[in-house]
């Protein structure tokens, strides 16, 4: 009673001219990023992720993302009753 080996198939995508495996996972940030496959410890991950940020600092998201939060702030605080007239110049 001899199980049956299975079959082997060297299967070539028909349509398929790029370079490599086309069936290989890879990280969507593996060509801009350091933090990807770290040794593991937190150390090791907090230290790499502060030098792909100072290596990789966008001034404009900055911006964006303080723009967005002071909007938010502020609906937060009308829709709450918050009393604006403070941040005003008295006349």
């Amino acid at each position: 009673m001899k199980l049956k080996k299975n079959r082997k198939f060297s299967y070539a995508p028909r349509f398929y001219k790029g370079e490599g495996n086309p069936y290989e996972l890879k990280h969507k940030f593996d060509d801009q990023r350091q933090t990807v496959n770290l040794p593991k410890g937190i150390k090791g991950k907090w230290n790499a992720a502060l030098d792909d940020y100072q290596g990789n600092r966008n001034d404009n998201a900055n911006k964006r993302v303080l723009i967005i939060v002071g909007v938010l702030v502020l609906l937060f605080l009308i829709i709450i009753g918050f009393d604006l007239s403070i941040f005003l110049p008295k006349s």
